[in-house]
């Protein structure tokens, strides 16, 4: 009978007793309690809401670099589920080959920027516009559906693979006061490259208002690397002239992070903090009298002297509600840049566009500024919609763009001169090369 059950046959019915020796039973054994105040005391029980990231999936950073007008050599689409950007394609012999990039390679980052928040066109946008250098943090298909299975956030890789002390640089402007100047001194240290030069600032003066700080370092100043300057060759650029100044800085823990990663600090990296010129969206919708503006080709002083100029905008035009001010500089047209491309082409694509266009554009004064530091007017554009405009497309969460058919004539805006237009289709693009 199970009362009459003595307690050596208890404990040796419940498995409590490892050996007739008697070496160790269940009243030796440590008792766990639990405490409401305190949870449960055996760390085998311990139940945590964000596990470490398998040391097995590991994400990868490609760095292409390509020539002037030539692409990354990939392609670009949405997975089959909607829900992240693939590699679906990599040429031969390309900048991205031999960057290590494969295809089906599921993409995290486009130079240290989470893309899972972006719509498609505004991922492309980004790669269009990085120059000629691209940080793209990559994960195999194969690691990217056993973390999906897992559970796993991407993002809690992406922050893991960087290192604790990751941060992004920060391109930074600085105009002078009239009483303290730029507020900022720099003191040479013995680290070499990029942690040559510190900064200390005053406090509320020009430069920490500008978003500068104390201990951060110099990675270049206008343009000019660091790495490639003296203390006295940096003091003279800066006390030259009453001119503000722009520089990329970083803090001295993320410098570590990115010579770890064997990756070089470019303005294609930064966090824009206060640039004072910005590219502006204008979202067009032809009326009877067409768009109301002219496009002219044009020879500007400066770094790549010929320009696509906006001439002659009308008033109360389409042009002039969307913003259009004469003389600015077009720089994209429907979100492709053209500053590359030949006068006749850029006309025949606003003229295939038909009764919408989206053009992009910025002061001469803006054109200069980011020519003269050797990076792109596009690299910090952002989203903005004309509210006179209609859209050219409904919102929808990585929807891509769409293909092209041809269409029915229609009249120059100015000239009345007919052509022809293309009407855009409800497919989607299947990818895009980039």
């Amino acid at each position: 009978m199970a009362s009459q059950m003595t307690d050596t046959d208890l404990k040796t019915h419940l498995g409590l007793m490892t050996s007739s020796t008697g070496i160790q039973d269940g009243t030796d054994r440590p008792r766990f309690t639990f405490n409401p105040k305190e949870g449960i005391d055996n760390p085998a029980l311990v139940i945590s809401d964000d596990p470490e990231p398998d040391p097995t999936i590991t994400p990868r950073l490609c760095l292409l670099k390509r020539l002037k007008c030539q692409t990354f050599g990939f392609h670009l689409r949405l997975d089959q589920r909607g829900q992240g950007y693939e590699i679906s394609n990599v040429e031969p012999w390309s900048p991205a080959e031999q960057s290590g990039l494969q295809a089906e390679d599921r993409l995290l980052e486009v130079n240290e920027e989470n893309v899972d928040i972006m719509e498609f066109h505004q991922v492309v946008r980004k790669i269009q516009a990085c120059g000629t250098h691209l940080f793209l943090l990559v994960l195999r298909k194969e690691e990217c559906d056993q973390a999906v299975q897992m559970d796993m956030d991407l993002q809690t890789l992406c922050r893991a693979s960087k290192g604790d002390s990751w941060s992004r640089p920060r391109l930074c402007h600085v105009s002078r006061d009239p009483e303290q100047g730029l507020g900022m001194s720099f003191s040479q240290t013995n680290a070499g490259g990029w942690g040559r030069f510190s900064v200390s600032t005053v406090t509320d003066g020009a430069a920490e208002k500008a978003g500068v700080r104390t201990r951060d370092v110099l990675v270049w100043i206008n343009g000019v690397s660091a790495s490639t300057l003296t203390l006295a060759s940096l003091s003279r650029m800066v006390n030259k002239s009453s001119d503000p100044v722009t520089v990329l800085v970083i803090e001295p823990g993320g410098t570590s992070c990115y010579v770890r990663r064997k990756i070089p600090i470019f303005p294609e990296l930064a966090e824009n903090i206060n640039l004072p010129h910005a590219a502006k969206t204008m979202r067009l919708e032809r009326r009877r009298d067409g768009y109301g503006f002219l496009l002219r080709q044009e020879r500007l002083k400066g770094p790549q002297t010929t320009a696509h100029v906006l001439r002659e905008v009308d008033a109360g035009s389409a042009a002039e509600d969307a913003g259009m001010k004469d003389g600015d500089v077009l720089l994209a047209v429907n979100e492709e840049p053209v500053e590359e491309l030949e006068h006749e082409e850029v006309v025949n694509r606003i003229r295939a566009s038909g009764d919408r266009v989206t053009l992009i554009s910025i002061s001469v004064e803006g054109r200069w500024f980011y020519r003269t530091l050797g990076i792109s007017p596009l690299l910090f554009l952002q989203d903005s919609a004309s509210p006179t405009c209609t859209q050219t497309e409904v919102a929808a969460p990585k929807m891509a763009s769409c293909d092209l058919d041809r269409g029915e004539p229609w009249l120059d805006s100015h000239s009345n001169r007919q052509g022809v237009f293309i009407r855009k289709t409800s497919q989607r693009r299947r990818d895009v090369l980039l």
